[in-house]
């Protein structure tokens, strides 16, 4: 599923093309997502330009000038496509096809978990996909003070407090593994147990993990794609997801057992038992 870097990713991208834009007409073959597409979804928005793109969590918003706002979940596999001219054949799962003045948007969804609603913008924080979100990793409240009182709060293991996305949100399984790696602490380690020391290098390698897949184009491990058809390459910068008995960079864990993989949460979690405690 698309996390933080990768939903980035596609905002940046799609902004070059979609930004100014208008919608003039929208094509929906597919209704049926997580979150139903409304009957009147084409109607309340053709015809509207686009003036802003932007993140909240793994949300793309998209803003139109006529006080509607795009609420863009990506799902498991949801991705999106740009293409100059509407194709002459569309793909099975291409659900939702977008003709604007700059060009053709297309949502495709294999298994159909995302969502695309829209929303009054100026109620937008009082949805309830949005209302309950907490901190985003680069807002200056984001202190080790207060992620420190959240996790003293928390009866369970640190890895699923940092996907608890009402505290921090937007980090998802692959890059909670690499930020808990780089932090030097167990995944399965009680969140009540971490100092506040701990939480100062937390909050530091959120940001800096974060920042680096963004800079790569997100994790492609199974069907991420940008919309320009090119894959993320932050999975070559992996220290510790889905390497199972290799060794990590910066020791000679496998000469143990290498990296090891363990289920928190009903996720998979990777991590070296050496260097986290």
């Amino acid at each position: 599923m698309p996390e933080l870097p990768e939903v980035e990713t596609i905002k940046n991208t799609v902004t070059q093309m979609l930004l100014g834009a208008v919608i003039h007409k929208v094509t929906v073959r597919q209704r049926k997502f997580r979150c139903p597409i409304p009957d009147d979804f084409a109607k309340k928005i053709e015809g509207a330009r686009v003036i802003s793109l932007r993140r909240i969590a793994k949300y793309m918003l998209v803003d139109l000038n006529n006080g509607q706002t795009l609420i863009w979940h990506f799902g498991m596999s949801g991705k999106i496509k740009t293409e100059s001219n509407l194709p002459a054949v569309l793909d099975k799962h291409d659900h939702i096809i977008f003709e604007t003045s700059n060009g053709i948007l297309i949502y495709n969804d294999v298994r159909r978990f995302g969502l695309i609603i829209p929303c009054d913008t100026a109620k937008l924080r009082e949805n309830p996909l949005l209302k309950d979100l907490g901190l985003d990793p680069w807002d200056a409240a984001l202190t080790p003070d207060f992620l420190f009182n959240k996790l003293q709060k928390k009866k369970c293991a640190v890895k699923i407090a940092l996907l608890d996305q009402s505290i921090i949100c937007g980090i998802g399984n692959i890059y909670a593994s690499e930020i808990l790696y780089r932090s030097r602490i167990h995944p399965a380690r009680e969140s009540d147990k971490v100092s506040l020391e701990e939480c100062v290098r937390l909050i530091k390698y959120t940001k800096e993990v974060l920042e680096c897949a963004i800079k790569a184009g997100g994790s492609t491990i199974h069907d991420y794609k940008r919309p320009d058809g090119d894959i993320g390459y932050f999975q070559n910068q992996h220290c510790v997801y889905n390497k199972t008995g290799q060794r990590c960079p910066d020791c000679h864990c496998q000469r143990k057992s290498g990296i090891e993989k363990i289920t928190l949460g009903g996720r998979s979690t990777f991590f070296c038992p050496v260097l986290q405690k």
